[in-house]
């Protein structure tokens, strides 16, 4: 099974969709939708509460933003300080004093107001009465939170979603539900184990009711999230997924099948959707044997992803081969930002889904279509608000002749809906019904608030009578050019991003993995010290001609060289896999790293190198410029061996300097290749050269007297040591640009929701098997919620996969060397004496060099003395008040990067405004700072700046030079004299 790559240009795939479409008489499809429109403006009917609240308090405004950021962490909050806190934080921004008509925005206000009164807007007020007052408050404002939670979730159970069921079935006959148990993605095993018992048990009870006299397709079902059964459903998990997650999905299809009710397997991520198909076709197979006349197997496909049509085809494919007929519920999409980011992240040719959101609904119609067109092997099932859409595919169903229905969300849609159903009795009409506690609606909750509340959206504008109806459903038969969403390679100014890959795309992946067969990587031999002198007096020689190149010149080169890089991209994220032991997700983005710094470095230099004329006195002529200040030696680690390296000599070199550079012992061959490139690319051979071999080629260059200038990133230890031998010679001062580690810190409060702390905290620790000096070291969690973030974050620990580099599958390979591993094995053992362990990983025995993916529980932050590089993670919990925490991380002495997870935004700026970091992450992980974006280094024990990547970091490179002429030394000042009034 093969579907067409997801990153394929938008109006390529919108216009043969357009074209499936001519038949469409969508001037008759509109007149429909808008006397629906007219209908329920007209009768504004009690179902019409949700539409009216986001009428009255849309998300583009202060109060919308505040009460979904209430909806989404107050209910979590387990201590009523920190409860008051978030809720004195969101409310102090906004202001719910405005009268509405609508009931659910007026109990808002009321409940809202009252808090705003008692608890002020920093949650903190003294006294007894005061703290009382606000407990009440936030009691209140839970109780109003809880009433848009009504809106959305049918019950808390599936015996209360069951009864409301019962009661609507009453008032609305025909009406039929679809079940889900909310959560989000499980994170562990133990997680996924329950959700599975969860669905087992919906499934039981559903069959207990079972009136077998109606057709599968008329009856309640269930529907099931494959992330939520499986923690490790992912693409590059294949083996897994299949020998893992297909039997626990095959068992629910097999009860659901006994009893003869629907089960319908929910859509994910883009990146899933083709494991999502092969565990869907691997079920099909296996229960069409068993039960071939069960009809209510069913998975949902999301319009708004491109290859929604090749989708649907593949679903009648497999249908036809095991002789089935699937139930296809067609939703529009839910997950648009998260695609949108990733791209970008990823720096992806195109988007897997539309831009333009009359896009998605011209696949949504042709999707539509295509299932009507296949009734011998689909069951469709059409899900949405949007009145012109629900009229144009009840106009495509009509002309079919085909059976059908049409679905809802819970709370979403009801008044549109009820018109829908008056006009057309006969169509069936599904309820999709959300079921869980409070506490876990929160995501699912500010999902269908963003996807329905966004100003473009038909169920926000539905409720604004300042729009026409007619303009309510405009046309969708129209391509559009340009979106306003800013296309991944165009996310900079001035400069290209690099494309990228995405390992989850089989094309993408094949091409890795040719590159890793036909990879060669030859080791330089080493340099010996005895050589330094002759090569630095080469690199000196060339370079005052050199610095008399224009810096346009010199800039080329470094454009010539990342599109070199990113042409070859999958040959150097072999070379890196290989030499460095990092996995492929690691390497990519290095490659794109390093590519970006010569981009930007070039489009930097253009701006900061060129002679710039200051303004003067009358009679004088100002210019100032920057130059290069002589040979600089380069001097770079092992654990990026491209990225770093490149970074330094290449921002050396578009300055005007030469360069001696000098990467580390364990990863030449990657180097060498680099600056061969460079070579290639225009650079003479007299103006770089590489030095090659261990600690003590690099101390003799450091001292020679003709470096003028040292780009060093390591450790803390050998920095110092440079600059001492720096200090200690004669002659000019001699700059240094050190970046070295830390003892990364993350401050985890209770408003955070804790699977994505835990998704934060094993990307920052364990990625590139935690040898990267931005990796996170100390987590420091809120008593309040710790027992709770740890039982996650052990089972996160727990299915954690350690192997071969050059394995897709890989989530981290060994550590660099043997030196590595004896140094991280002794810091591990002393932590075993005097720590609690946590959680560690299983580790292949025949991998070398390999080791286990560790964390401990420690008594105090002050514990952690040293930083440990490799994946080793120290917690310690903390209680009280937030500035202790950050005062005490501050004095560790470490200032690279610190990790923010809350959702109290004051609490957040505090924290940054207090750190001593360079780079601060809030609400995401502490790893894979981007060129330009997030200029990345140090202070204190961490680096003496200036940033790599950042504006500033040419200029530490460069010395700077005046020039002050008299321009009226010959007789006088020609231009003022000579001025016309």
């Amino acid at each position: 099974m093969r579907l067409p790559t997801p990153y394929r240009p938008e109006s390529d795939v919108v216009t043969p969709l357009l074209a499936s479409l001519e038949a469409l008489d969508w001037e008759a499809a509109s007149r429909d939708a808008v006397g629906w429109i007219e209908q329920v403006r007209a009768s504004r009917p009690s179902s019409f509460a949700m539409e009216s609240l986001l009428r009255e308090y849309p998300l583009s405004s202060a109060e919308g933003l505040a009460l979904m950021r209430l909806a989404e962490a107050l209910l979590r909050v387990p201590d009523a300080q920190t409860a008051m806190r978030l809720t004195a934080d969101q409310l102090s921004r906004a202001d719910f004093s405005e009268v509405s008509d609508s009931w659910l925005a007026t109990l808002t206000r009321h409940a809202i107001g009252l808090s705003k009164k008692m608890l002020g807007d920093d949650g903190q007020r003294e006294g007894f009465l005061a703290k009382v007052g606000g407990k009440a408050v936030v009691a209140a404002t839970v109780r109003a939170v809880q009433l848009m939670g009504n809106q959305f979730v049918m019950g808390q159970t599936l015996d209360e979603a069951l009864a409301t069921a019962r009661k609507q079935r009453k008032a609305h006959a025909g009406l039929r539900w679809s079940y889900d148990m909310l959560g989000e993605g499980a994170r562990t095993d133990a997680d996924a184990l329950a959700y599975l018992d969860k669905y087992r048990v919906a499934i039981a009870t559903l069959a207990a009711q079972r009136d077998r006299s109606v057709p599968v397709e008329r009856a309640d079902g269930i529907s099931i999230k494959l992330s939520a059964i499986d923690a490790r459903f992912e693409a590059l998990q294949r083996d897994h997924v299949m020998a893992v997650l297909v039997p626990r999905v095959r068992e629910l299809a097999q009860a659901a099948a006994a009893a003869d009710i629907n089960l319908t397997i929910d859509a994910e991520e883009s990146e899933r959707l083709e494991i999502s198909l092969e565990v869907f076709e691997a079920v099909a197979r296996e229960v069409a044997a068993l039960y071939p006349q069960w009809q209510g197997f069913g998975l949902a496909v999301q319009a708004y992803q491109t290859r929604a049509l090749d989708v649907i085809a593949e679903v009648v494919r497999i249908a036809r081969a095991h002789g089935q007929r699937f139930m296809v519920r067609l939703v529009k999409g839910a997950y648009w930002d998260y695609e949108i980011k990733r791209a970008q992240e990823l720096g992806l040719p195109a988007f897997p889904v539309f831009s333009h959101r009359h896009h998605t609904d011209i696949a949504y119609l042709a999707c539509a279509q295509a299932m009507l067109a296949a009734p011998d092997a689909l069951y469709p099932q059409f899900a949405g608000h949007n009145a012109g859409t629900i009229a144009a595919v009840l106009q495509m169903a009509r002309a079919a002749g085909v059976p059908f229905e049409l679905q809802r969300l819970h709370g979403m849609g009801e008044a549109v809906h009820a018109q829908v159903r008056a006009q057309y009795p006969d169509v069936g009409l599904r309820v999709y019904a959300p079921i869980g506690a409070y506490e876990s609606l929160l995501a699912y909750l500010v999902r269908r608030l963003l996807e329905n509340g966004a100003n473009s959206s038909f169920v926000n504008q539905l409720g604004d009578e300042r729009i026409a109806p007619a303009a309510l459903v405009p046309s969708l038969l129209r391509l559009s050019a340009h979106s306003g969403v800013t296309l991944p390679l165009d996310l900079f100014e001035g400069r290209r991003n690099t494309a990228g890959l995405d390992p989850t795309s089989a094309d993408m992946a094949t091409s890795l993995q040719a590159a890793w067969i036909t990879a060669d990587l030859a080791t330089p031999p080493e340099t010996a010290v005895d050589d330094i002198g002759q090569i630095v007096d080469t690199l000196a020689a060339a370079q005052r001609g050199w610095n008399a190149l224009a810096v346009e010149a010199r800039a080329d080169i470094l454009d010539r060289a990342a599109d070199a890089l990113e042409r070859d991209l999958p040959l150097w994220c072999a070379l890196i896999v290989r030499e460095g032991h990092r996995t492929w997700a690691d390497a990519i983005p290095e490659v794109r790293e390093a590519a970006d710094f010569c981009r930007y470095y070039a489009q930097q230099a253009r701006e900061w190198m060129a002679t710039r004329t200051l303004r003067s006195i009358t009679g004088e002529r100002n210019t100032w410029r920057l130059r290069g200040r002589g040979v600089w030696a380069c001097i770079s680690p092992w654990n990026f061996p491209l990225a770093i390296f490149a970074g330094q000599v290449v921002a050396a070199l578009v300055t005007g300097n030469t360069v001696a550079a000098k990467p580390a012992e364990q990863t030449p061959g990657v180097a060498a290749r680099f600056i061969a490139l460079l070579h290639d690319c225009g650079v003479p051979r007299d103006v770089l050269i590489g030095v090659y071999g261990a600690g003590d080629t690099g101390a003799a260059l450091v001292a020679h007297p003709q470096i003028a200038g040292v780009a060093f990133t390591g450790s803390t230890a050998v920095a110092k040591v440079i600059a001492r031998t720096l200090a200690g010679k004669d002659g000019p001062i001699v700059p240094l640009i050190a970046e070295t580690g830390g003892i990364n810190a993350m401050i985890v409060d209770a408003t955070a929701l804790l699977e994505q702390v835990v998704d934060a905290v094993v990307q920052s620790t364990f990625r590139s098997a935690g040898q990267r000096c931005s990796a996170l070291r100390l987590l420091c969690v809120q008593e309040d919620m710790a027992d709770g973030l740890l039982e996650m974050l052990r089972g996160a620990i727990g299915l954690l996969r350690v192997g071969a580099p050059s394995d897709l599958a890989s989530d981290l390979g060994p550590v660099i060397d043997a030196e590595a591993l004896a140094k991280l094995q002794q810091q591990i053992a002393q932590l075993e004496q005097q720590a609690r362990l946590i959680a560690r990983a299983e580790l292949p025995a025949d991998l070398a060099n390999g080791i286990a993916p560790v964390a401990f529980e420690i008594d105090a932050i002050e514990h952690a003395g040293e930083e440990i590089f490799g994946p080793v993670l120290q917690v310690v919990r903390w209680r009280g008040e937030i500035e202790p925490v950050v005062e005490r991380i501050n004095a560790l002495g470490y200032g690279l990067t610190l990790g923010v997870q809350t959702r109290i935004d004051q609490r957040a700026s505090q924290i940054a405004d207090s750190a001593h970091a360079g780079n601060v992450y809030i609400n995401r992980n502490m790893i894979g700072a981007v060129v330009g974006v997030q200029p990345f280094g140090g202070e204190g024990l961490s680096g003496t700046g200036p940033k790599a990547g950042g504006p500033l970091y040419l200029t530490r490179f460069c010395s700077e030079s005046t020039l002050s002429i008299n321009t009226a030394a010959a007789g006088g000042d020609v231009e003022l004299m000579t001025r016309v009034e």
